[in-house]
């Protein structure tokens, strides 16, 4: 009876308070709603750009109440678990968040990019504590919380507030009318109620029960609904292949030899198509060369490129590629003036290399891909946890090949990426898997 009432002691020590759940709350709505929520970003000359939140670094309220909510989260970590703690943000991670900052004092501003590599290191800290305090599941259930009340105020929006549609008068008019919700740009509402239909899918285990299960399900149809207004072709077509992926991972990781068929059938295909690829160099330089081919998107490449076989090694410097103006590490390398105005790379890749170079990409490369493919490569634990986390991860990846998510401030996809790589890690770390 004694060694009970000893385990219930430690088991309420050990267990989230509710303030700390509602530090992580405070933080889920501010980088999935804002201050700001229906706010029209001022008009561009690049289409692009046009609406794109960045960082919100530069917003005084915002730095206040991320950094008030980031003190909440410190000190429930601190009563939680003391300075063990921070054991939970992955050492590879915090290289790369040292390597960001070290890499801001040859930036062309190192003021902005201080201040922008500030709101990196709150940001991953935040979600790494907040993860290992509130624990993997609890999360989950909260993250699931704030994306479904952003659905519905998204579709409440639609009829009632002009704005949750692209307006006329938008520098790229193939915008008119395509659905945003609260966001300032489609591609981001879309990416949100991407992830929320994943999200949904394959967390069964949350919702048992007949009606819940038709109350998720609806809830899968209704975001792939929005998804489709926004039309936001990149997570229009990754939100598909992501599922595909998830239920994949979750029928061949039961058994070993199904996993390895697989995974050598995905490494044939991969090689197959870089084949492919190489044999017909010309028509890959044919659509480069056009800088009209995926609205626009091929320009920015081009000049990403042409900095990086110029700065291959360091880079521009942490922060320097959003919003910076002539100071814009790409101002230079540009034959277009709306390419000049570029508010990010629309790869996540290319604008690792173009910011941090070679080494900072290594790094990431190593923390943000090969570490966590690692861990997804491990049998056991909750497959059904694992397979959503695998099919988030694999879209968040694919995603950064058409916009820019890596270390983008507080964007919604990049706090996502987080979430995933804070939730795997902690199943990890807590003995969940193998």
């Amino acid at each position: 009876m004694a060694n009970d009432g000893l385990a219930d002691i430690v088991i309420r020590a050990h267990s989230p308070a509710w303030i700390d759940e509602a530090a992580f709350l405070a933080f889920l709505l501010l980088a999935f709603v804002g201050l700001t929520p229906f706010a029209v970003a001022p008009p561009t000359l690049n289409p692009l750009n046009s609406g794109l939140n960045i960082t919100g670094a530069g917003d005084l309220m915002r730095q206040i109440c991320y950094l008030a909510v980031f003190a909440a989260i410190v000190v429930g970590a601190f009563r939680h678990r003391g300075l063990a703690a921070f054991s939970s943000v992955p050492v590879l991670m915090l290289l790369l968040l040292a390597w960001c900052l070290a890499s801001t004092s040859w930036a062309g501003e190192p003021g902005v990019a201080v201040r922008r590599a500030g709101l990196a290191v709150v940001l991953v800290v935040s979600i790494m504590l907040s993860v290992d305090t509130v624990g993997t599941e609890r999360s989950l259930v909260l993250w699931r919380w704030v994306l479904v009340g952003v659905l519905i105020v998204n579709f409440v929006s639609i009829p009632l507030i002009p704005q949750a549609r692209h307006l006329p008068g938008e520098a790229d008019p193939g915008l008119v009318g395509d659905w945003r919700g609260l966001y300032d740009h489609k591609n981001i509402a879309g990416a949100v109620t991407a992830m929320t239909a994943i999200i949904f899918l394959y967390t069964p285990h949350l919702s048992p029960g007949l009606y819940r299960r038709l109350r998720d399900w609806a809830i899968v149809a209704a975001a792939l609904a929005f998804t489709v207004m926004t039309r936001s072709k990149s997570s229009l077509g990754l939100v598909v292949i992501a599922l595909a992926i998830g239920a994949v991972y979750r029928w061949a990781w039961k058994k070993d030899l199904d996993r390895t068929i697989v995974v050598v059938a995905g490494l044939a295909l991969a090689i197959a198509v870089a084949a492919i690829l190489i044999a017909d160099q010309g028509a890959i330089a044919r659509f480069l060369e056009d800088p009209n081919d995926l609205t626009g998107r091929t320009a920015i490449w081009q000049a990403e490129i042409a900095f990086i076989r110029d700065h291959p090694l360091f880079g521009a410097g942490f922060g320097t590629f959003a919003d910076t103006g002539g100071l814009s590490p790409l101002h230079n390398y540009v034959g277009n003036d709306w390419v000049s105005a570029v508010s990010h790379g629309h790869n996540g890749y290319l604008q690792l290399l173009v910011t941090v170079g070679a080494i900072g990409f290594v790094l990431a490369m190593a923390g943000l891909i090969a570490a966590p493919l690692i861990s997804f490569w491990s049998r056991g634990g909750d497959i059904d946890m694992k397979a959503l986390l695998f099919a988030l991860f694999a879209f968040l990846v694919l995603h950064n090949f058409m916009e820019s998510d890596f270390l983008e401030g507080d964007g919604v996809t990049w706090v996502g990426f987080l979430l995933v790589l804070a939730m795997l890690y902690n199943l990890e770390r807590r003995g969940e898997l193998p």
